[in-house]
């Protein structure tokens, strides 16, 4: 038996258990199913996994067709034997976070037009899940396979008033990611979320790092959607008097996830193109190193780096590899 390691952004962060959004019950049949990877992975019980989730681009090309040699995975600079590797074999986990405040009626329009062209093209075990947030958020649809129920879902979310006027992204992030920990608990494959938001709020009570603990503790990579012109904040202008307050940057939070922020142009395109990039990511598992905690067995965070090796290098020479930065050793 393996145990998946918890990703995290900051040494010893720990934060308590965020509360999830309300949600309908579960259906049985639209649970995702646990179709075994193409390369099934075996682990001694005991072994300490980590999985990281990584994209390698040109540009906004994302490269596809990479091979598990054409990578390298270093923890604290030290290389580690990749033991399994994956990509679109695996099913997909996907939660679409809708921020539904006024300043997005016009692109929420515009996506619930295109939701159901953009889902079509996932595969038939992946499943998608519809959140919409304002001040607080709720599920408009659980995991579910059928992908038309996923764009009625989107269509519905525009019209949703029970969240708050208002916009906190931290906090949506936080319940999203514990929703996702609970409802894909023990299945396999891969999770990501795509936020359609503005990126103009305050978050309160919520910094970045707790964010991304939750994310990290969920095994799960941020993407987002901005509308035209969204820019993450310029610290010169947005520092508060109350550290309480925070202002949104879901630019940091994708980065530092393993994802990525793409502007919204022709709403049609920009769904479709993001859900086509997570879907050509990989996977990559290795063995943790032994004695990785801290003194004590405290949490101790590990910083590794997946980039590409000489030879791929060589052949992609202005590829980018994103991956997250590290995870707690506990």
């Amino acid at each position: 038996m393996w145990i998946l390691l918890v990703l995290a952004a900051t040494a010893f962060a720990q934060f308590p258990p965020a509360p999830q959004p309300s949600a309908p019950p579960p259906s049985p049949s639209d649970a995702p199913s646990p179709p075994q990877p193409s390369e099934p992975a075996t682990f001694t019980a005991g072994v300490s996994i980590v999985r990281v989730d990584a994209q390698v681009v040109e540009g906004r090309r994302a490269i596809p067709d990479l091979a598990k040699d054409d990578f390298e995975v270093l923890d604290e600079g030290a290389p580690r034997p990749i033991e399994y590797f994956g990509r679109e074999a695996e099913p997909l986990h996907l939660v679409l976070l809708l921020d539904v405040s006024g300043s997005m009626k016009k692109l929420l329009d515009q996506m619930a037009a295109a939701s159901k062209h953009a889902l079509a093209q996932l595969n038939p075990d992946d499943s998608v899940a519809v959140i919409a947030f304002g001040r607080t958020s709720v599920v408009k649809l659980d995991f579910s396979r059928d992908k038309g129920d996923g764009a009625a879902a989107v269509g519905a979310a525009r019209f949703e008033k029970s969240v708050g006027a208002g916009t906190l992204l931290n906090p949506a992030l936080i319940e999203t990611a514990a929703y996702i920990r609970d409802r894909a608990a023990g299945k396999p494959g891969r999770r990501a979320i795509i936020v359609l938001t503005d990126n103009d709020s305050v978050n309160y009570q919520s910094p970045d790092q707790q964010a991304l603990e939750a994310l990290y503790g969920a095994d799960t990579v941020l993407n987002a959607i901005v509308t035209p012109g969204a820019k993450p904040p310029d610290p010169r202008k947005s520092s508060f008097a109350n550290p309480d307050f925070s202002p949104a940057d879901v630019f940091k939070l994708a980065r530092e996830s393993g994802g990525e922020v793409i502007e919204a142009g022709k709403s049609s395109e920009s769904l479709r193109e993001m859900i086509e990039r997570i879907r050509t990511r990989y996977s990559l598992h290795y063995r943790a190193p032994d004695g990785g905690a801290g003194p004590t067995g405290s949490p101790r965070f590990r910083r590794i780096e997946v980039r590409l090796t000489p030879a791929a290098r060589a052949r992609l020479k202005k590829a980018e590899v994103r991956a997250r930065a590290g995870y707690v050793a506990r």
